[in-house]
């Protein structure tokens, strides 16, 4: 049903439990997700945002629930992506006197996902419309984390509505944050932001400057995905400045794969090494771990070491998709080493050191390669690693 989370506004999302993965099955979501909608009730009426389109009937009973579809003068498009705009062309056809707002790079994508013929109007930083008694004020936030991205402000409620900033993956029984488990809502921040709006991090910091100086009060943040922050809403404004300035930990990730332990081996004994030297970490098996995880504790940390079997002159399969994410998420402040096992070549090594020089990762320790399994002379050059990156790591 729908829910009023503030004078004359109302929650018309829905509410995903069965979702495990999303983008494909590019992004894990263990504890599902929520598309959330923005029914504002004033003079005029506007609907901020809609539903992915498999909920479309769902979303429309509860905009009935508070008005006839066809009293909408505005829907606001924040990000065109479909789990946002899915359930646009059933209600569009439901108000065609609707005017549909967009930011500038909006009047592409938006007809570039349905090849409609709507009524559009381009919305810059600054623009605004009337509703009555209160008024929707647009800030485009471009590459946050789409090109036509933007946050909409409704005045004297003091709401942000900031489509996928601020967000999780996170379905609950709750709308708001202070009624669900706070570690919980937390690890879905983290992991949102850290495989999601981390190569963009110096626009998030500039965004989140120049909408502070706007010098707008904030009594609500409510995103397009998991719960609104009613409480200390700001708390997760100051959470994202600190995760974008990339600062990491005194902490490691070991990645690896393994086809008979030998480099299972080789990354315990990094992992004393790293240990003897004071710095915690966490041994990741990567065909066995979820790759959006690793790269959750990856982002906290300020050390990542990767190790494979040499295959076919190159890497485990398993090994390959998130050094890919590595380059592709562009991470700051990481030192890293690499380390490989083999039988009657070596190419493993290289390939892997390679990969990390491409995503920028620096390389602290000559690579450790080891024929056949690790004998007790291989394993103290893991050791030895391990130490080398606790010692390249700030104190």
């Amino acid at each position: 049903m729908k829910q009023q989370i503030m004078d004359g506004v109302y929650w018309v999302g829905v509410t995903d439990w069965a979702l495990t993965h999303f983008h494909g099955h590019e992004l894990s979501t263990h504890r599902g997700s929520t598309y959330n909608a923005y029914l504002i009730v004033d003079e005029k009426i506007a609907l901020v945002d809609t539903v992915w389109g498999p909920f479309t009937e769902e979303f429309l009973h509860k905009v009935r629930e508070v008005v006839d579809p066809a009293r909408i003068d505005y829907i606001v498009v924040n990000h065109a992506e479909t789990d946002h705009s899915g359930a646009l062309p059933a209600l569009a056809a439901l108000a065609p006197q609707a005017e549909i707002l967009v930011s500038p790079k909006g009047m592409d994508s938006v007809p570039g996902h349905y090849r409609r013929e709507w009524k559009l109007r381009p919305v810059r930083t600054g623009d605004s419309v009337s509703l009555g008694q209160r008024d929707l004020l647009f800030v485009e936030a471009p590459m946050l984390h789409w090109p036509d991205s933007m946050f909409t402000y409704l005045t004297g409620s003091n709401l942000l509505m900031p489509n996928d900033a601020f967000g999780q993956h996170y379905a609950s029984a709750f709308r708001f944050n202070d009624e669900v488990d706070q570690e919980e809502l937390y690890q879905e921040a983290l992991k949102y932001y850290a495989n999601i709006l981390t190569p963009f991090s110096p626009l998030v910091l500039k965004k989140i400057d120049e909408l502070l100086a706007l010098g707008l009060p904030v009594d609500m943040i409510a995103p397009s995905h998991g719960v609104i922050w009613r409480k200390d809403p700001l708390q997760i404004v100051t959470q994202y400045q600190q995760w974008a300035r990339q600062e990491p930990r005194r902490r490691a990730v070991i990645l690896y794969d393994t086809m008979w332990e030998a480099t299972r081996k080789m990354a315990e004994a990094v992992g004393e090494g790293l240990a003897e030297s004071g710095v915690d970490h966490r041994l990741f098996h990567m065909s066995l771990t979820d790759r959006n995880d690793a790269i959750a504790a990856i982002f906290e940390a300020g050390a990542v070491i990767v190790g494979s079997p040499c295959l076919n002159g190159g890497i485990l399969p398993t090994i390959t998709p998130i050094l890919e994410d590595l380059r592709g998420l562009k991470f700051k402040n990481k030192v890293g080493a690499a380390f490989s096992s083999y039988g009657w070549s070596g190419e493993a090594l290289k390939r892997i050191e390679g990969h990390m020089k491409e995503a920028r990762i620096d390389l602290v320790a000559e690579g450790v390669a080891a024929k056949w399994q690790p004998d007790g002379e291989a394993l103290e050059r893991c050791r030895d690693l391990g130490r080398a990156v606790a010692k390249a790591l700030p104190a």
